[in-house]
């Protein structure tokens, strides 16, 4: 509880106190006035800073809020209760007092819920490094993160949180990386492994090399992510704040209408006008009247929805996304990284001329330059150094292969596509897997063969999709039709598309998308690095496991922080959770308050029960609310 709700507490408890003394002692209070002034004390020290915000509002022109509502009910409870007092009736305060009271227990359970559920939230900003160690003359010297240099070695001691992304240049160590996935196993690490800001390293000394400056690394980018999340509104919180805008002061004139016009009409029939009842009736609708149920729990709905996730591992950049999320119905997914782990490794050499090692040595040359997954399974099948030197007019064909010289002699290692393209008599080959051909000097040299594992998760994150609504799944991968089918029949996906460039990959999100009903969401999957694109183009994008990735965290609208395809069934559950209680929460805020406004109206509810309906109403909104944070075992 922080400072803000102690406070209110005191006051409230402070105002308990004084109204249960004057209870007490009420009978031995001397006259009206004195009563009055007596009442006074507890309804000012519980209800000040409302009366001081209406007056705010109504200075800055923003007149119809909860605390004008609540300011106008209860000034006109004291003023029935004056005039009832100066004509021989029951000066009855406490109802005034009362209304403070319970708003004010209402405001202070609401405001503890927003704390719970930004907690959650806020938890991922323990990622942000205080400092980094770099060594100078010997000694370890702090300073800001922002100051570190691309390049720099800094020391990461065992306890402290990695502040950079870089390479571990020296040490071995295990760290925490649940700041960043919600998964408590720790990670091993040793020299040359790729480690990213925000997680904790927990045993050995680590000096690190870095890679990008701090605006830029992994921490730095998933906090501006989390930060910023709150900005991008839901159609239903948007829909709330219209709703608010025209509420408020449409029951303000409907209260009015109700103290003047009954009273006007009695009187011109010639009956008795009872004003003052009418006055207290009209009182009585302001409190009923008020939105905060529905004003509250909303919001707040998305906020723990998001908490929920975050906690979870999952970054939804905002409460709009979290929403679209409950109407996907078709899953796109990339197939390398995303159902497969991306781990190639050489399994065969088929059709060479040339020994294997030679081949190898071949292609683990003019792919040297190469950072991709295919690229390193060559090098490490290689196993020796690689004299880059020896490679001369590498070109590089996006979504065929590279060409370039080693020694001067024409070398081409790629796809199909690629030996087409060069004029190459190839041979198929029928194995499941990534098939690279090689060419040299103009003349097919064979193929290799690559394979990559699939998850151990993917099989059941497709069923459990389909559980959870999910009417059509389709992989789409620039691999071989061989490997593309293999991998869509053991994980039982509905469709498959192989052979794609990053284009073809774009044109097919293109096709679905006119394919599915209307309100239907189309969410693609991805490991981020190379499907910006698709990413972009979907109704939800999806980057799986590429923290440290620029691209997915700028192209995606959902970034899963670990490899499990697991976590999209999550994501969809906890939105699918989210929405149901925003539905549930409103349906039954508004039904509540229109009953409410009704017997209030016809003076069958009076101030007691209104007050006790609509601070009831919005504890049990709030309470509904806070389940959105609760989705660990979804």
């Amino acid at each position: 509880m922080n400072k803000k709700q102690k406070n209110l507490l005191i006051r409230i408890l402070t105002a308990v106190v004084c109204v249960i003394l004057l209870q007490l002692f009420d009978r031995v209070i001397p006259s009206w006035v004195f009563r009055l002034l007596l009442y006074m004390v507890p309804y000012l020290i519980v209800g000040h800073d409302i009366l001081r915000k209406a007056w705010h509002g109504i200075r800055n022109g923003q007149v119809f809020d909860e605390n004008f509502l609540m300011t106008i009910a209860t000034i006109g409870a004291i003023g029935v209760g004056i005039y009832n007092a100066t004509h021989g009736g029951d000066d009855d305060y406490l109802e005034a007092v009362a209304v403070m009271l319970l708003y004010q227990v209402g405001e202070l359970f609401q405001s503890y819920a927003v704390g719970k559920s930004r907690k959650n939230i806020t938890e991922l900003m323990d990622i942000r490094p205080d400092y980094a160690n770099v060594e100078e003359n010997g000694e370890l010297v702090r300073v800001d993160p922002d100051e570190v240099e691309i390049g720099t070695v800094i020391v990461v001691q065992p306890g402290e949180k990695i502040p950079l992304d870089g390479i571990v240049e020296e040490g071995s160590s295990s760290l925490d990386t649940a700041a960043l996935t919600g998964e408590s196993i720790p990670r091993g690490v040793s020299e040359g492994s790729e480690v990213l800001s925000g997680c904790i390293n927990l045993s050995g000394l680590l000096k690190i090399r870095t890679t990008k400056e701090y605006d830029e690394s992994t921490a730095s980018k998933i906090l501006d992510l989390v930060e910023n999340a709150a900005s991008r509104k839901s159609h239903s919180e948007n829909f709330i704040s219209r709703f608010a805008k025209y509420y408020t002061p449409i029951v303000c004139y409907a209260a009015l209408a109700l103290a003047v016009l009954p009273p006007l009409i009695l009187a011109v029939i010639g009956k008795p006008p009872m004003t003052v009842q009418w006055i207290y009736r009209a009182c009585t609708f302001l409190v009923i009247s008020c939105p905060c149920a529905v004003v509250i729990s909303v919001p707040l709905s998305f906020f723990a929805g998001l908490g929920g996730a975050g906690n979870q591992g999952i970054l939804i950049k905002g409460s709009n996304f979290l929403e679209a999320m409950a109407d996907v119905r078709y899953v796109v997914f990339d197939k390398t990284g995303t159902i497969t782990k991306g781990n190639f490794e050489v399994s065969a050499v088929h059709h060479s001329p040339l020994e294997d090692e030679k081949l190898l040595e071949y292609a683990a040359l003019i792919e040297s330059y190469s950072s991709h997954p295919i690229s390193l399974s060559l090098k490490t099948a290689y196993g020796k150094h690689l004299d880059t030197e020896r490679v001369t007019d590498v070109r590089e064909i996006g979504g065929h292969g590279i060409t370039g010289k080693i020694d001067r002699v024409e070398v081409a290692a790629g796809n199909e596509r690629l030996m087409k393209m060069l004029g190459i008599r190839y041979i198929n080959c029928h194995h499941a897997g990534t098939i690279v051909h090689m060419a040299i000097d103009g003349e097919y040299a064979g193929h290799i063969v690559i394979s990559d594992q699939i998850k151990s998760s993917s099989a059941e994150a497709i069923r459990e999709l389909k559980k959870a609504g999910i009417e059509k799944t389709v992989m789409l991968t620039g691999d071989t039709e061989a490997a593309a089918k293999a991998v869509a029949s053991e994980v039982k996906i509905d469709e498959y598309h192989a052979g794609l460039l990053p284009a073809d990959k774009v044109a097919m999100v293109e096709e679905l998308l006119e394919e599915k009903r209307t309100k239907s969401k189309l969410a693609f999957i991805g490991d981020g690095i190379n499907d910006a694109p698709v990413l972009s183009r979907a109704d939800i994008g999806v980057a799986m496991g590429a923290l440290g990735s620029d691209a997915a965290i700028e192209a995606a609208d959902v970034v899963l922080m670990d490899d499990d395809p697991m976590k999209l069934v999550k994501a969809i559950r906890i939105s699918k959770k989210c929405i149901r209680i925003v539905h549930q929460n409103i349906a039954f805020a508004l039904g509540i308050k229109i009953l409410c406004l009704i017997l209030g109206a016809f003076g069958i509810a009076n101030m007691w029960a209104a007050i006790i309906s609509d601070v009831g109403v919005m504890i049990l909104a709030v309470l509904n609310a806070m389940r959105a944070l609760f989705v660990k075992k979804l």
